[in-house]
């Protein structure tokens, strides 16, 4: 039986929808910094077949209020705790991109008794010393630049230029970041470029069972930092996809659904 909640919102304001049968597992997705939910619209006709599926914007993007607090990798993983609590769902699956990644990473290690699996897609990691410093800087200048300061120059490493010419992942990016609140972006975009330093070697290992995936030419999640995450997850699996760049999960979500699946379903050990 199907029981859909769309554009819902939770009592802190977090706006999801909530599709896909009531008994079925529930896999929750999270977008990645200045996008929304609608980032995994070619992805729920599919996993909605077979899952519980809850797609829900980060706090201050698409429809959700601003966040409650300074915001941090801990905000938004008891935003998504909370927001489990609010449905009554006990586990769940979490599929996360980019500081959507981090997020459930840090998911995994405040609220492992509501995780089932983890699956991490090009989520940064470990940058060295320089490639740090140069990305907080960035975040930092971004209050006074404005979330669209670097935008088209972000594009060019977000899709390939064949897509970048011809496809419409560029413009829906693009009304997605129009959307988002820019108080919580420049708080967002502070977290995506810091929160990696508690994420690295964490005390307490994440023991989830785990899929990392990134993209070949993804220049901000190298395949060196996917690969550096499944090393420090015991068992983890690692899937490398070729050609691609960060946002290559809009450009052929295929090559991202099909492992995704078959690492959902157990066939992926």
């Amino acid at each position: 039986m199907s029981e859909n909640l769309l554009n819902a919102f939770a009592p802190d304001g977090t706006s999801f929808d909530l599709i896909g049968s009531t008994g079925a597992p529930v896999v929750c997705l999270i977008h990645g910094l200045g996008l929304s939910r609608e980032l995994w619209e070619d992805y729920l006709p599919e996993l909605s077949k077979r899952y519980r599926v809850l797609n829900y914007d980060l706090f201050g993007h698409g429809n959700s209020s601003p966040p409650p607090q300074i915001a941090s990798l801990t905000v938004y993983s008891n935003q998504l705790a909370r927001l489990l609590d609010h449905l009554k769902i006990t586990k769940a699956s979490v599929i996360g991109f980019s500081i959507g990644g981090m997020i459930n990473r840090r998911f995994a290690m405040d609220h492992p008794d509501k995780l089932r699996d983890l699956v991490i897609l090009n989520s940064p990691h470990d940058r060295g010393l320089q490639a740090q410093e140069q990305v907080e800087a960035r975040a930092a200048s971004v209050r006074d630049q404005g979330a669209f300061s670097t935008f088209d120059e972000a594009l060019k490493r977000w899709f390939t230029p064949n897509h970048l010419s011809n496809g419409d992942g560029p413009t829906k990016v693009r009304a997605w970041r129009e959307k988002v609140d820019p108080e919580s972006y420049a708080q967002a975009a502070w977290v995506l470029a810091n929160g990696v330093r508690e994420l690295v070697h964490p005390e307490d290992p994440i023991k989830a069972r785990t899929l990392v995936m990134t993209c070949e030419k993804d220049s901000g999640s190298t395949p060196k930092m996917s690969e550096d995450i499944a090393a420090e997850v015991a068992g983890a699996n690692l899937s490398i996809v070729p050609r691609l760049q960060h946002l290559g999960l809009m450009e052929n979500p295929k090559a991202f659904l099909n492992p995704i699946l078959e690492f959902l379903e157990g066939n992926i050990k």
